[in-house]
C-alpha cells in the first residue's frame, strides 16, 4: 500500500505543479498555460495588490465550507492527528489541499509546492489506512510513508525524506515503520525522475573541499542564522496571534494577508510565487547585494503575514530561501573582513539554506542531507554538519518548540523531541527482582490470625510487605499476598490465609524483559509476579509494579544529578527535566 500510494502521490505532486503554473499564468498574464513562469515578471503595475487578495479569498472560502485543516502549512495539523487523532485524516484533505494551495501559490503566494505536496501525501495514506481498518500504529506508519513520497517526489531526495520521518512523523526507530517508508521514497524517488528530472534541483557550480578555517566560519555562519530561526519562528506566531484579535471571521484573514503580499510584490516582485529559481541564483553566488536582501527581508515578511493569516500554503521552500539569501549575505561579510579564509559564497548559500531549515524545524539530520541530495556536492558535508549543527545548538537554547510543534504545542499536546532507550525491553527482571530470601514463604493452610502475628514478630523477613502462600501438599506457589490485603478490616483471623488468594500467582523466568512482566501485570491485574529460573523452574523470588516504577524513578534521579554538573540555562535544563517526564508518563 506504501508503494502504490508514493505512485499515486507523484502524479498528484506534477498534477500540482501544473495547477500552480495554470493559475499563475492565468493570474498574472491572462493566458491558458501549463508552462511555468515566475509571477516577478508580470507587468501590471499596481494592480498586481489584488491578485494574491483574490486567491486568498478563495482559501477561506474553501476552508470555511471545505476544511479547516486545509489552513496552514499542513504538517502541525498531521503531527496533531498522529499524537491525539489516530493519525485519522479527513479524506476530503487530499483533495482539497492541493487545490487550495495551488490557488494561494498561483496567486502570488509566497509558498512552494513541497508543503501541501507532504499534507497531501499524508493524508492520502490516512484515508488508505482507515479505509483497511488496520490500527492506528500501522495507519501512522501510512500517513508517514505518504507525506515522505510527496516530499521525495517534488525534491528528489529521498534520504532526507526518510530522515524526516524519523525526525518529525514516527516518533520512534524500528524497521516495522522504515521498511514502509523506504519503499514510499524510493518510489517517490522514481517518480521524480519519471515526471520531473534527473538533474540535481538546485544546481549550484561545482564545489571543492573546504579548508579548516573556512569550516570554522560556516559554523559562524549557522550560529547567526540559529539566532535568525529563532526569530523567523516567533515572528510567524505573533503574526498569527494578531489575526486572531481581528474582530471579523477568520475566512477573511487570507484576503487581507494577501493584500500585504500583493503589496510587496510591487517593489519586491522576486518575492511573489514559488521561487525556486531565486534559491538557485543565491546558490551561484552571483545575486546582487539589493537582490539578496530582498530575498531575505522582504520575502520573510511576505511569508510571515501569508502564512500568519492562515492561507494554503508551506514553510520549507520559504525557509530555503531565505537561509540561502541570508548566508550568501553573511558569507560576503566574511570574504570582505576575513579575505585569507577562503569563503566560498555557493556554499555559503547552502549552509545558510540548511542551517535555517534545521534550526527552525528542528530537523538536523534531515536539512544536512536534503542540501546534499539537491545540489548532488557531496564534498559540502563538512560545512554542512557544522553550521547544521551550530544553528541547531542556538535554536535548542533559546526556542521550546519549533515551527513545526509550536501550534499543536499551545493546544496542550507534547511530542518526544528525542529518542531513548526502552528500559521495558534493555532490563531482565533478574535486574530488580526481590530475591526469594526477602520474599517469605507460608503455608497455605495457616490461619489470617496465624500469617498476622508472623508479621508482628519477625517484620524484617516482610520487609517488602508481600509473601508468597504455597500448597502444603505439592508446595506449588499458588499466589501472592499483601500486607494491605492481610490486615483489610473484613478479614477474618480464623479463615486460612489462602482465602485472600482471588488469582493463581503467574509465574515469569528471570530472563524474561521487563515489558513482558509488564504485559502480565495488566493482563492479570495481578500486582506482584512469581519469577522462576528457567532451566531448574526453581522458584527464585517476586517483581512487582512498584519494582519497575523504582527502575525509571533511579533514571529520573540520575538525570537530575546530572544537571547539578552541567552548566545549563534554565530553559535548557526545562526542556531537559520535561523530556525525563515525558519518558516516564509514556513508559
Amino acid at each position: 500500500m506504501a508503494l502504490v500510494n508514493a505512485i499515486i502521490v507523484g502524479f498528484i505532486a506534477k498534477g500540482l505543479v501544473l495547477l500552480i503554473a495554470l493559475f499563475t499564468q492565468l493570474s498574472f498574464f491572462g493566458r491558458f498555460s501549463f508552462h511555468e513562469v515566475s509571477p516577478s515578471e508580470n507587468s501590471l503595475g499596481y494592480w498586481i495588490v489584488l491578485i494574491p487578495s483574490l486567491g486568498g479569498l478563495i482559501v477561506g472560502i474553501m476552508a470555511r465550507f471545505g476544511s479547516p485543516a486545509i489552513r496552514g502549512h499542513g504538517i502541525p495539523e498531521a503531527l496533531e492527528k498522529i499524537a491525539k487523532g489516530e493519525s485519522k485524516i479527513h479524506p476530503l484533505i487530499t483533495i482539497l489541499k492541493p487545490l487550495s494551495a495551488a490557488v494561494s501559490i498561483g496567486t502570488g503566494g509566497p509558498f512552494g509546492a513541497e508543503g501541501p505536496i507532504i499534507s497531501t501525501g499524508g493524508a492520502l495514506g490516512s484515508f488508505c489506512g482507515q479505509t483497511l481498518h488496520i490500527t492506528a500504529q500501522e495507519r501512522k506508519v501510512l500517513l508517514a510513508a505518504g507525506a515522505t513520497a510527496g516530499m521525495t517526489a517534488i525534491f528528489g531526495t529521498p534520504f532526507a525524506a526518510i530522515l524526516l520521518a524519523i525526525e518529525l512523523l514516527l516518533f520512534e526507530f524500528s524497521s516495522r515503520s522504515f521498511i514502509p517508508v523506504m519503499i514510499a521514497c524510493v518510489t517517490g524517488a522514481c517518480m521524480h525522475f519519471l515526471l520531473f528530472e534527473v538533474t540535481p534541483t538546485f544546481p549550484m557550480p561545482e564545489i571543492g573541499q573546504a579548508s579548516t578555517g573556512a569550516i570554522v566560519a560556516y559554523s559562524i555562519i549557522g550560529l547567526i542564522i540559529g539566532f535568525a530561526s529563532v526569530i523567523v519562528t516567533k515572528a510567524i506566531y505573533i503574526v498569527e496571534d494578531l489575526f486572531e484579535r481581528l474582530p471579523i471571521h477568520w475566512m477573511w484573514w487570507p484576503a487581507l494577508g494577501g493584500i500585504a503580499v500583493g503589496a510587496i510584490g510591487i517593489f519586491a516582485p522576486d518575492t511573489l510565487g514559488v521561487g525556486y529559481q531565486n534559491i538557485t541564483h543565491s546558490l551561484s553566488g552571483q545575486l546582487s547585494i539589493s537582490l539578496l536582501v530582498s530575498l531575505c527581508f522582504w520575502k520573510f515578511i511576505s511569508w510571515a503575514i501569508a502564512l500568519g493569516s492562515g492561507t494554503s500554503g508551506g514553510t520549507l521552500a520559504p525557509l530555503l530561501t531565505i537561509g540561502s539569501s541570508l548566508g550568501c549575505l553573511l558569507g560576503m561579510l566574511g570574504q570582505y573582513y576575513f579575505p585569507e579564509v577562503n569563503i566560498m559564497l555557493p556554499l555559503a548559500a547552502l549552509v545558510g539554506m540548511a542551517a535555517l531549515f534545521a534550526g527552525a524545524a528542528r530537523a538536523l539530520l534531515t536539512s544536512i542531507v536534503f542540501a546534499m541530495e539537491t545540489t548532488m556536492q557531496e564534498s559540502t558535508l563538512l560545512p554542512l554538519i557544522a553550521g547544521c549543527v551550530a544553528s541547531y545548538l542556538v535554536s535548542f537554547i533559546f526556542m521550546k518548540t519549533t515551527i513545526m510543534t509550536e501550534k499543536i504545542h499551545r493546544r496542550g499536546i507534547r511530542l518526544p523531541d528525542s529518542y531513548y532507550p526502552d528500559l521495558l525491553e534493555t532490563q531482565s527482571i533478574r535486574d530488580i527482582m526481590v530475591l526469594e530470601n526477602k520474599t517469605p514463604l507460608v503455608s497455605g493452610a495457616l490461619t489470617i490470625g496465624n500469617v498476622k502475628a508472623l508479621f508482628q514478630e519477625n517484620r524484617a523477613a516482610y520487609a517488602h510487605n508481600v509473601f508468597i502462600v504455597v500448597d502444603d501438599i505439592t508446595q506449588e506457589k499458588i499466589g501472592v499476598i499483601s500486607k494491605e490485603a492481610l490486615f483489610r478490616p473484613t478479614s477474618d483471623d480464623a479463615n486460612p490465609v489462602q482465602s485472600l488468594i482471588r488469582h493463581k500467582l503467574p509465574s515469569l523466568y528471570s530472563d524474561n524483559s521487563l515489558q513482558l512482566a509488564v504485559e502480565f501485570i495488566l493482563k492479570t491485574g495481578q500486582d506482584t509476579l512469581s519469577i522462576e529460573d528457567r532451566a531448574s523452574r526453581k522458584f527464585l523470588g517476586v517483581v512487582s509494579s512498584r519494582d519497575i516504577l523504582h527502575v525509571f524513578e533511579q533514571r529520573l534521579k540520575e538525570e537530575n544529578n546530572k544537571e547539578k554538573h552541567i552548566y545549563m540555562s534554565a530553559k535548557a535544563r526545562s526542556v531537559l527535566r520535561n523530556g525525563v517526564n515525558l519518558l516516564r508518563k509514556k513508559s
